[in-house]
């Protein structure tokens, strides 16, 4: 995988944290926007480049079984994680009725964090059947979605909750995109 193939599989883990982070935005008081802000970048980008390598960890053990395999494997991960995000968006739910009240505290979000960063862990184990460099992948995924929550906060405090399903369908699509692309690339040698 070339480094625009890493990144656009960062910027797609990224939208659940983004359309967390979003909603985070919108019901963060002014004066608490910041720690807000950077508390949302430290987990979720944190937990988005650690998830991955337990991913790979795990994938790298079965590797021999499966590599004859592994690019459908990759693809079936991919599409069903972004199938799922799409199914998610459409569905109406609102994340901010499911969100604590007083969540800017650290033990719930972590608990955020994980919810968001599950793909990625699928991802990871995708990363290992195609022998992708995991440390430099991982990196690029937790600065992109660092950036992308950040950036989701202050967004949610000035626009409020017109994006938040969009960024969700488009981190679907994407993912699904990367899963044929892996997919074409493995079949048309």
């Amino acid at each position: 995988m070339n480094f625009i193939t890493i990144l656009l599989t960062a910027v797609g883990l990224s939208m659940d944290a983004f359309a967390v982070s979003l909603t985070i935005g919108l019901d963060v008081d002014k004066d608490k926007q910041k720690k807000a802000a950077l508390m949302s970048g430290v987990y979720f980008g944190g937990f988005q480049a650690l998830m991955p390598v337990i991913g790979y960890l795990l994938g790298v053990k079965f590797t021999k079984y499966i590599e004859s395999v592994d690019h459908w494997i990759a693809f079936v991960l991919l599409a069903v994680i972004g199938v799922n995000m799409i199914r998610e968006a459409l569905s109406g739910d609102d994340d901010k009725e499911e969100m604590p009240a007083d969540y800017l505290n650290h033990k719930k979000f972590v608990m955020l964090a994980i919810a968001t960063s599950i793909d990625a862990l699928a991802v990871g184990v995708s990363f290992a059947f195609l022998s992708v460099n995991i440390i430099s992948s991982a990196v690029t995924i937790g600065i992109t979605t660092f950036l992308f929550s950040v950036a989701a906060v202050v967004i949610g405090k000035k626009i409020g909750e017109i994006i938040k399903n969009k960024a969700e369908i488009l981190g679907g699509v994407i993912l699904i995109i990367i899963g044929i692309k892996i997919l074409l690339e493995h079949i048309i040698k």
